[in-house]
C-alpha cells in the first residue's frame, strides 16, 4: 500500500541562482533584496565558500557546525563588523545587541532580570489588550482589506509602549514606526558598500533622512528616560526594571546613554521581529484551513471565550507550534554574521583570522538535508516529541549560544496571546493571485507588505 502524504500549503519560494553572482549583478540584487544574492548550495551543502569582492566567505548549514560555532566557539566567532555599520546607527555601537566582550556581559547579565518567566507572565494582559483593540478596529472594518504587516506592527508597538514605557502618552509611536521602516529600507545600500569596503561617509539614497530618523529616536528616548527618572511610573515597566538594572557581579548600573541604546535596541528590535513573524503566521494559517480549525479548536478548549491570561500561555501548545513553523519558513533574524578572531578549525575546515563565517539562518531552516517537504507549512514539525529530537543547532529563530536573543522567551509569549485573540476574532481572508515573497531589511519583510481581506468570525 502506497502511503499518500497530507495536504500540506507550500507558499511559492524565491528562485536561487545555481552559483554565486558576479561582483556587478550581486551589488545590484542587494540593494533590491540580499536574500535573492543565496546560491542554491545553501540550502543542500553543509559548508559553501564563496568569495565577495575578492575576499572568501563561508557559509555553515551543518546543525553540529551551526552548534560548534555559535555555543561551544562563540568567543572566536564574535559578531562580524558589518553588524555594527548596519544596525549601530540605529540602536548603538555599545548596547547588549551591539557590543562584544565585557561591555556586552555585564549589560547581559544586568539586563536579564526583567526577562525572567514570572516577570513575562505578567505582561500578558497588556498583550492581549493591545491585540483586542487591534481585533475590534478590524471587526469595524469587515471585508476591507488592510495590510496585514503594517497592522502587526502597530499592535506590537502597543506592546511595547505599554510594556516598556507604561503608555507614555506623549510618545509619538506613528512617526517612531515610520522612522525605524526608512533606516531599515536603506541597509541593502549599507551591505553593498560594506562589501567594496567603502568608507562609512560615502553618500547612498536615503541616507540624510535615515540619519535625521536616527537622532529623532535617540532624542525620544532621552527624553523618555529623562522623565521616567523624574517621574517614576506607579507600576514596574521593563524601563523602571532597566533603570534599576544592575550588574550582580559589578554593581555597575546603566547610564543614560546605555539606557537609551538598549531600549532602542528593546523597541527596534523587539517590535519589528515579532510584527514580523505574525505576519508571516496569520498569511500562513489564511491558505491553511485546517491548521487554522485545529487552532481555533485549542482556543476554545484553552482559553474559551474571555480573555487571554498569563495561564493560558503553556496550554496554547498549538498555538506556539503554528508561531515556530512560521518563524521556521520566514525566521524574522534571516542570518547570524561572525567573524573568525583568530585561525580556528571547524568541520575540518581552516578558517583564517579575519575570515566572515555567517549562519544563513532562511536556508538552513529549507534545508534539505534537515527538514522533510522543507517548503512546506507543518506546524506538526514542533509537537513536542519532534521538536525535542530536533539538532539544537538546526533551528534558530532567536540565534543561539550566549548571544540568544534575551528577549525570546517575551516575544513567544507575546506572539501566541495575540495569534489567539485576533484568530479567535478575526478571519483573514488571502487576495487571490498575491503571492508574498521575502526580503532582507535587517529582517525578513513581505515584499510590498502583506494585503489581505478581513472579515469578522
Amino acid at each position: 500500500m502506497t502511503l499518500v502524504e497530507p495536504a500540506l500549503f507550500t507558499p511559492q519560494s524565491l528562485d536561487h541562482p545555481d552559483r554565486p553572482l558576479g561582483l556587478w549583478r550581486l551589488l545590484r540584487t542587494l540593494v533590491h533584496n540580499p536574500l535573492e544574492t543565496w546560491p542554491q548550495p545553501l540550502f543542500t551543502e553543509r559548508l559553501f565558500w564563496q568569495r565577495f569582492a575578492g575576499r572568501p566567505l563561508l557559509f555553515v548549514m551543518d546543525p553540529a557546525l551551526v552548534d560548534e560555532m555559535l555555543v561551544a566557539k562563540a568567543a572566536v566567532f564574535p559578531k562580524a563588523p558589518i553588524i555594527r555599520r548596519t544596525i549601530g546607527p540605529a540602536v548603538g555601537n555599545d548596547s547588549i545587541f551591539t557590543a562584544e566582550g565585557a561591555q556586552w556581559r555585564w549589560q547581559r547579565r544586568a539586563a536579564a532580570p526583567p526577562f525572567r518567566h514570572s516577570t513575562i507572565l505578567g505582561f500578558v494582559p497588556a498583550f492581549h489588550a493591545a491585540a483586542e483593540r487591534t481585533a475590534a478596529d478590524l471587526r469595524s472594518r469587515g471585508g476591507q482589506t488592510i495590510d496585514v504587516a503594517e497592522l502587526m506592527m502597530a499592535t506590537t508597538f502597543d506592546v511595547i509602549v505599554e510594556t516598556m514605557l507604561s503608555g507614555a502618552a506623549s510618545f509619538d509611536t506613528k512617526r517612531f514606526g515610520q522612522e525605524i521602516s526608512h533606516y531599515f529600507d536603506t541597509v541593502g545600500w549599507i551591505a553593498a558598500l560594506s562589501i567594496l569596503r567603502a568608507p562609512s561617509w560615502v553618500p547612498y539614497p536615503g541616507k540624510r533622512r535615515a540619519r535625521e530618523g536616527n537622532l529623532f529616536l535617540r532624542r525620544e528616548m532621552a527624553r523618555v528616560i529623562a522623565e521616567r527618572r523624574a517621574r517614576p511610573s506607579a507600576t514596574p515597566d521593563l524601563l523602571d526594571f532597566l533603570i534599576a538594572a544592575a550588574d550582580p557581579e559589578t554593581g555597575r548600573s546603566m547610564t543614560d546613554a546605555e539606557l537609551a541604546d538598549n531600549l532602542l535596541t528593546f523597541v527596534v528590535a523587539g517590535h519589528e521581529t515579532t510584527a514580523l513573524a505574525l505576519t508571516w503566521a496569520l498569511w500562513l494559517l489564511a491558505n491553511a484551513p485546517d491548521v487554522e480549525a485545529r487552532l481555533l479548536d485549542e482556543i476554545e478548549r484553552v482559553v474559551g471565550a474571555g480573555p487571554v491570561e498569563a495561564g493560558h500561555i503553556d496550554g496554547l501548545v498549538y498555538a506556539k507550534q503554528v508561531m515556530q513553523e512560521a518563524m521556521r519558513l520566514y525566521p524574522p533574524a534571516p542570518l547570524i554574521p561572525r567573524i573568525a578572531s583568530e585561525d580556528v578549525m571547524l568541520g575540518g575546515e581552516t578558517i583564517a583570522k579575519g575570515t566572515p563565517v555567517y549562519v544563513p539562518v532562511y536556508a538552513l531552516h529549507r534545508h534539505v538535508q534537515i527538514w522533510q517537504r522543507p517548503e512546506a507549512f507543518d506546524p506538526d514539525r514542533f509537537a513536542p516529541d519532534s521538536a525535542r529530537a530536533l539538532h539544537r543547532g538546526a533551528y534558530l529563530p532567536f540565534g543561539a549560544g550566549p548571544r540568544i536573543c534575551i528577549g525570546a522567551a517575551f516575544a513567544m509569549a507575546e506572539a501566541v496571546a495575540i495569534l489567539a485573540t485576533l484568530v479567535r476574532a478575526v478571519r483573514f481572508v488571502p487576495l487571490a493571485g498575491h503571492q508574498p515573497l521575502p526580503t532582507i531589511r535587517l529582517t525578513l519583510r513581505p515584499d510590498g507588505g502583506m494585503p489581505m481581506r478581513v472579515e469578522p468570525r
